[in-house]
This record gives structure tokens, sequence and C-alpha cells, in this order.
């Protein structure tokens, strides 16, 4: 779906992705309106500063939370495309306040499902995490259930349905919250620390970020979950990449993390189809038809898309050009 006369809201747009899917797409395409959804009016005065909303421009500022399902009515009218990125993703603020993630992460997500559905929102992409695969923490548990919502969403849909999918992929270089930003920080102080040095990582930009949800928008016919082809990158590597001269102490894994993450399953892989670049899974349970790509091929029995066996890496310099401006 080309993006070029529609209108397009993205919640959670104040976010690294959000901000930059906004600066790609004024760039790149054409929209009728490119409306940013989120609770914190602050940030959004921020972006205005950079992309007003005048009356000149596509772009729109809408304060709202995903919990309120009456916000989102107002919100999506006449709106075609939802992309889903709102989201509670700190891992220990989230077991501290576990309620308060199912509200935003599950519930949330259901509003944005019914709101679509009842406005009649075309497409709907929804932003998961290779945390949701055999999840260890309640951050994780929520996407798992949300990626369910999502991908079951395309149930109660009628005929002249809204069309639901999600995109799931590794952590962002450079994103609020990555250990990224946290070593550059760190090696002011000439010391780094790690929770455990045979950590790997799937490691993907904002910008590819970006570009894969556009593609995902024009390929998905809902229900589908895409995941990409990207780099991993062992911990070590990773500060060689960013800290170099720096001391390292490990100090311990913490609750709810896993030394290596997946972002395909043994148990989904049965369902899922390599296209080159990308994996697309498919639903298990689905009551609509769907058609596989041209070219599509399934997995090998067993197959697990794992960053610790991944026959793609990414060395310490190449790191370095996509940090240099950070």
């Amino acid at each position: 779906m080309p993006l070029n006369g529609k209108s397009v809201l993205i919640t959670g747009g104040t976010g690294s992705f959000g901000r930059r899917f906004m600066e790609l797409v004024l760039a790149q395409h054409q929209p009728k309106k490119l409306i940013v959804f989120s609770r914190d009016e602050l940030k959004q005065d921020h972006m205005r500063q950079a992309y007003a909303a005048d009356g000149n421009t596509p772009v729109r500022y809408f304060v709202g939370d995903i919990r309120d399902k009456e916000r989102l009515h107002r919100a999506f009218h006449d709106v075609d495309v939802v992309i889903h990125a709102a989201a509670l993703k700190q891992v220990p603020a989230c077991e501290y306040n576990p309620f308060e993630a199912v509200q935003t992460n599950i519930l949330g997500t259901r509003n944005v499902i019914d709101a679509a559905i009842d406005c009649g929102v075309r497409r709907v992409l929804a932003l998961s995490t290779d945390k949701a695969v055999n999840p260890v923490n309640l951050y994780g548990a929520t996407k798992l259930c949300a990626e369910k919502l999502v991908v079951q969403g395309n149930s109660y849909s009628s005929v002249e349905r809204t069309r639901f999918s999600c995109a799931r992929y590794g952590n962002v270089v450079g994103s609020r919250g990555s250990v990224i930003p946290l070593f550059l920080r760190q090696r002011m102080n000439g010391r780094v620390t790690v929770t455990d040095p045979r950590m790997t990582r799937f490691w993907i930009t904002l910008d590819q970020s970006v570009a894969f949800i556009i593609r995902c928008l024009d390929m998905m016919q809902g229900g589908e979950v895409f995941v990409p082809r990207i780099p991993s990158m062992g911990i070590m590597d990773l500060i060689e990449a960013v800290a170099p001269d720096c001391e390292v102490e490990a100090i311990g894994i913490r609750p709810g993390e896993k030394i290596n993450e997946l972002l395909i399953s043994p148990d989904e892989a049965r369902h899922t189809f390599d296209l080159g670049d990308m994996y697309v899974i498919y639903p298990a349970f689905k009551e609509w038809h769907m058609d596989l790509p041209k070219g599509a091929q399934p997995l090998p029995v067993d197959f697990a898309y794992s960053s610790d066996t991944n026959d793609d890496w990414l060395s310490p310099a190449r790191l370095r050009e996509l940090v240099a401006d950070l």
C-alpha cells in the first residue's frame, strides 16, 4: 500500500521509531495526513518545532492514550493506516508495575484493534520484538499476547475488513533504552559494565526498521508476523566498537534477561516461510484466506532464528559507522 494520499497515524509517535518514521515518510512520500498520537504533549511540542502542524503540512498531533478507547475512536476517524508502536518497554519497570504493562501493552492493543475495526481503518501494523519469542519477562509476555491479539484481530473484521499484521525485530541501534547510549556514557569514565560476556543480540538501524515497516504495509494480507533478516553481534564485539579502551566489568545477568535472543522459535518455524531477506510467520489458527508470496520457501525442520547461530554478524567496524553520529 503506497502511503501517497493516505492518512497515516502512528501510536507512540514521539518515540525513537515514531520520530524517524515521520522524517522518512515526509521526505519520501506524500501522505494526506501524518498523525502523531501519543500521551506526552511536551515531546509533541518538541516535534512541532521541527515539523509544524500549521495547515500547510500533512502533520497533525493528537494527545491521547491507547488505554482510552473513546480517544482512539476520535483519532482514527478517516485514517487509512495505523502503525501501532505505543508500549511500555522497560523490562524492570514492567516487572515492578505489572498491571500497568498489561493495561498498555495488552489492553491498549485491544483498544487499537477495536477502534480500527469500528472506524474502518484499512491496515494496522503493530511493532513487536524478539523479547516476545519464548518470553522470560513480563514485557516479552505482554508483547507475545499483543501479537496474538493483532493476528486474531483479522477474525473479527468484515469481508471489507481491516487487516492486521505484526513486524517483529531485534534491538534498534541508538534507540532510547538501547545499551549503546549507555556504553557511550560509561566510556567517559573509562569503565563499562556488562551483565554477561556471552550475550548476543540482533541489531537493526532506525532507517532499516522504517523501510521494513513500509515494505510490510505493502505486502500484508492480514495475519502475518514479518521478521527481517538482520545481523547479530556479541556484546564484547559491541564494546570493542564503541568503547575499545575501557575496562570491562561483568556484573552478572539480570532477572528477565536472556543470553541469546530468538526471532523465530522452532515451533513457529513449522508455519514460517523464507523470502530471502525476510521471514513471514503465518498464523497457526486462521479463519481467513491467505496466499503465499511468490518464491516463499518453507523452513527446515527444527529451524530456529537465534542471535547466537545467525549466519550474519555485525563487525565492530560496521557498527562504528552506524553509531558515528550518536
